[in-house]
């Protein structure tokens, strides 16, 4: 298919942004049919590969790096000039989960991180971001991976639950990638939502999410910054302890530090949420900033912040089985089983900015458990796949499941298990799942629970 019927929806409204204002409401809208137009033209095949992997964070380079040790030919999109999602883009420069028997792609990575001196300085999980950025982007070219960097993702061309083609722009303009098997990597789902796949979003109540955060990043002076950092009049400055977010200060090599500000009740997958979500993580950092430096007498200046927000939860897909919290709970092991989790149920509550959890504190410890196969293929589509934090669970199991770790593993399973219907000319169904866990275990994963 060259030719594609897109429909865009424009939505009316703004954020009602203010100088003065703190808080930044959520903007939700329903689209107004009013407003409806339809747009096609012809757009290029540029690109026929056997896997596309949409998103390049630890499941994008997983799947992306284990599909093409398995022999086939492999695409991935990202949007930023990196790979790495948040742990590069973001600075999150922090392992979660265990660190070992996470498969042969995470070893790599690691690896790499050690060649370069830059891992386990302050702790053994904690690494230079920038570093890490070279490592992936070498991994995937060592493999044959083919990088498509400050390239979006659009629309799919699907017919019958088989994704045919992806429409994703960069410098070039609209061009279309043909593949056999896709693998949503996206957070948000993007690709599914865009297919009209099933997904489900936030908890069941009311559909909020897990918080965001905010990170950004000082440098310390031989002595106190030298006046106020925030100006008379701008924003709310903070003045009590009680009145600051949930702030977590983490290690940034010598001499600095990074800072986690917890920025709750925004929507991930709405273009005007997520707009106001990155003007109040800003603005929340200069308060929080000036509280450190005023109130506390840090030594502390800013030196950057993340160019992007940092998303928990965006949007999951209903895939072939919705793993649940209680199957984390009680270590469950599956036939299917091809990844493995153990980080505890951090699910912070979505509708407050406080260190507080949804659940109590001797409720958030979990033994390890496994994670299925069922859960990284999509219910409705007969050739997508979905690794990290789109992956089909609840929220609660997400919480734990989200980690870079997990999801890297994750991501190594969706791989293997689309090269092999790519050799097998079939769909991902067919393929014995049995076969994918051999694969992943011959790669050095532990699944044991």
């Amino acid at each position: 298919m060259n030719r594609r019927e897109m429909l865009l929806t424009a939505a009316a409204g703004g954020a009602g942004i203010a100088l003065g204002e703190s808080a930044v409401a959520a903007p939700q809208h329903e689209p107004d049919s009013a407003t409806e137009i339809t747009w096609s033209r012809k757009v290029p095949v540029r690109w026929d590969m056997d896997v596309a992997v949409i998103g390049g964070g630890m499941a994008g380079v997983g799947a992306a790096a284990a599909a093409a040790r398995s022999g086939a030919k492999v695409v991935l999109i990202e949007r930023f000039a990196i790979t790495g999602g948040m742990l590069t883009v973001g600075g999150v420069a922090n392992f979660c989960g265990e660190m070992e028997g996470q498969g042969e792609v995470f070893d790599e990575v690691v690896a790499g991180l050690r060649a370069f001196n830059a891992i386990g300085h302050e702790k053994e999980s904690v690494f230079h971001y920038e570093t890490l950025a070279i490592v992936l982007q070498e991994l995937l070219l060592k493999r044959g991976v083919k990088l498509l960097l400050h390239t979006r993702f659009v629309d799919v061309c699907e017919k019958d639950g088989r994704i045919q083609e992806l429409i994703v722009c960069g410098k070039s303009g609209p061009e279309a990638v043909r593949a056999k098997q896709f693998i949503d990597c996206t957070g948000e789902a993007d690709v599914a939502r865009a297919a009209g796949f099933e997904t489900m979003k936030g908890r069941r109540s009311d559909g909020m999410q897990l918080p965001m955060s905010m990170m950004y990043f000082v440098r310390h002076l031989a002595e106190a910054a030298p006046g106020p950092l925030l100006p008379e009049g701008w924003f709310n400055p903070v003045r009590k302890e009680e009145d600051l977010p949930m702030t977590s200060v983490w290690p940034d090599g010598p001499g600095g530090n990074a800072i986690k500000i917890k920025v709750p009740m925004f929507d991930a997958t709405d273009t005007e949420s997520m707009t106001a979500a990155e003007i109040q993580g800003r603005r929340r950092m200069w308060e929080v900033m000036d509280y450190h430096q005023r109130i506390e007498k840090k030594p502390w200046i800013l030196d950057h912040c993340s160019p992007i927000i940092g998303t928990r939860e965006g949007t999951r897909i209903v895939g072939d089985y919705i793993l649940q919290v209680d199957d984390l709970r009680a270590g469950r092991a599956f036939d299917d089983g091809i990844a493995r989790g153990t980080f505890y149920l951090d699910g912070h509550k979505p509708d407050d900015d406080k260190r507080t959890y949804i659940l109590s504190e001797d409720e958030l410890k979990v033994p390890p458990y496994q994670i299925p196969l069922r859960c990284l293929i999509a219910k409705d589509g007969k050739n997508l796949l979905m690794a990290g934090r789109c992956f089909s669970s609840d929220q609660l199991a997400l919480s734990s499941a989200r980690v870079s770790t997990t999801a890297c593993m994750m991501g190594q399973a969706a791989g293997i298990n689309a090269a092999l219907a790519v050799q097998n000319n079939c769909d991902l169904r067919s393929i014995d799942p049995a076969d994918v866990r051999k694969i992943v275990l011959e790669r050095g994963a532990n699944l044991v629970v």
